[in-house]
């Protein structure tokens, strides 16, 4: 067997995220969420629906995601877990196919939708833990950094090919001004309902080279399966009750379940916004993801020469700060008015102001995930770094209904859009309340593949 290069394992890691990318870029956030109001014309309605499927995957994900952690410490065998939970990405994806406008079954699809979080979720835990094997302590922040930017070019490419040649307008045209391709009939939106099996081949195709050149680490010893099922429950427990003796991560995993629930939230219900706020298409709001992924990349990418540099605690709470000033603009911008000055019908002032938040939102999201990545191999014990990603998983889980549904009740009870969004605000400044108690590098000096067989030896 020909032996696979050190760069070839991280570039292998990265067509993971390149090739994960798009569930989040056009499922959850640009081209079906937006889509998903067109069909109930209810934009406070659908973010309702939105906020209940989302939070309710959530809840799945925050209960199994430790346990699965523990096991596949004990167990081995990370390369299968995720091969496992593509199965259930390719299921959700392709659901949306069968989203169409008139008769849609909204629970079952909304339902297979949920599966296809989970399944990403729980697959990108295991492809987290691989991080550390992948680098020393001063490399990972740059490779996690340059990790989310290559997802999120992924992103921002399937985007621009579903907006160009098949998401349609209300009058039947992609943004290149054509009927969608293949002959998909845009009178039943099968061109945006093309999304779905996009999404699914899209992935098939560019996780080859994850699943060809990244390999785990086998310097450890694993238990056979039922084994190590047998044995993770104990050793999570021991793991859980011990957070509070280690202060740094305990604070680090509560900052972090309560500002990535707040950037999940702006992600999920972006697209919702825009389109019930201002009235975009499925178009606009794919303009305004195209916009704020491409900010997103570049600055995972400058984010992570910051951590390099600078550890990944400052650039965690700029990002934060960032996100939270923008949460406040955004309750200030709708088609009547932008920052209390009035505007005309007409007017594309509230427009280019939700593009330039867009941007922004991407900027510091994009940063904000590679930085939090990198802090987990920071605080956690590296003998048991997918049972830290799996609790990490739990800490971004454990709240992961709040936010969705806080945002689907505010918005079912004010019946506004703009009031719905209120709750991030909280979320987002808890987050940066207990960030005030992390330490840059826990109650540990280094997370690295050295210390790692040293912790085991």
């Amino acid at each position: 067997m020909a032996v696979i290069s050190h760069r070839k394992r991280i570039w292998g890691w990265f067509f993971f995220d390149w090739a994960s990318q798009p569930y989040s870029t056009l499922l959850l956030t640009f081209i079906f969420a937006p889509y998903i109001k067109e069909v109930m014309r209810d934009g406070a309605a659908a973010q309702a629906a939105w906020g209940y499927t989302v939070g309710a995957a959530g809840l799945v994900i925050a209960l199994m995601a430790p346990f699965l952690g523990a096991m596949a410490d004990k167990g081995g065998h990370r390369i299968g877990w995720v091969a496992g939970f593509s199965v259930l990405y390719l299921i959700g994806a392709g659901s949306v196919w069968f989203a169409v406008p008139d008769g849609i079954n909204l629970t079952l699809i909304l339902a297979l939708f949920a599966i296809g979080i989970i399944g990403m979720e729980f697959a990108t835990i295991f492809t987290n833990s691989l991080l550390p094997e992948l680098g020393e302590d001063e490399e990972i922040g740059g490779i996690s950094g340059s990790g989310w930017a290559f997802g999120y070019a992924g992103g921002v490419v399937a985007l621009v090919i579903m907006l160009f040649f098949f998401a349609e307008n209300a009058e039947g045209r992609t943004l290149l001004g054509l009927a969608p391709a293949f002959g998909l009939d845009p009178e039943t939106r099968e061109g945006t309902r093309f999304v779905g099996p996009f999404t699914m081949i899209w992935y098939l195709v560019f996780v080859i080279p994850f699943f060809a050149w990244v390999r785990e680490s086998k310097s450890h010893v694993t238990e056979p399966l039922w084994d190590a099922a047998r044995d993770a429950w104990p050793e999570l427990r021991g793991t859980l009750r011990s957070l509070p003796s280690a202060p740094s991560l305990f604070a680090f995993l509560g900052a972090s379940m309560f500002y990535r629930d707040a950037l999940n939230g702006l992600y999920i219900f972006g697209g919702l916004y825009a389109a019930g706020i201002l009235g975009w298409s499925v178009i606009d709001t794919g303009i305004f993801g195209i916009i704020a992924v491409i900010s997103a990349a570049l600055f995972a990418w400058l984010g992570g020469i910051a951590d390099n540099r600078y550890g990944p605690k400052p650039v965690i709470v700029i990002s934060v700060l960032a996100l939270t000033a923008v949460t406040v603009a955004v309750v200030f911008v709708s088609r009547e008015s932008v920052f209390g000055l009035p505007v005309g019908p007409e007017s594309f002032l509230p427009d280019l102001s939700f593009y330039v938040v867009g941007g922004v939102i991407g900027a510091a999201g994009g940063s904000l995930q590679a930085a939090s990545r990198t802090m987990v191999c920071r605080q956690a014990d590296p003998a048991r770094m997918t049972q830290a990603f799996g609790i990490y998983a739990l800490a971004g889980k454990a709240t992961s209904f709040l936010a969705p549904l806080s945002i689907g009740l505010v918005t079912d009870l004010s019946g506004s859009q703009q009031m719905g969004i209120l709750p991030l605000i909280i979320l987002f400044l808890l987050g940066l309340l207990l960030l005030f108690w992390v330490k840059a590098e826990g109650e540990r000096a280094e997370c690295s593949p050295s210390d790692e067989s040293s912790a085991q030896g």
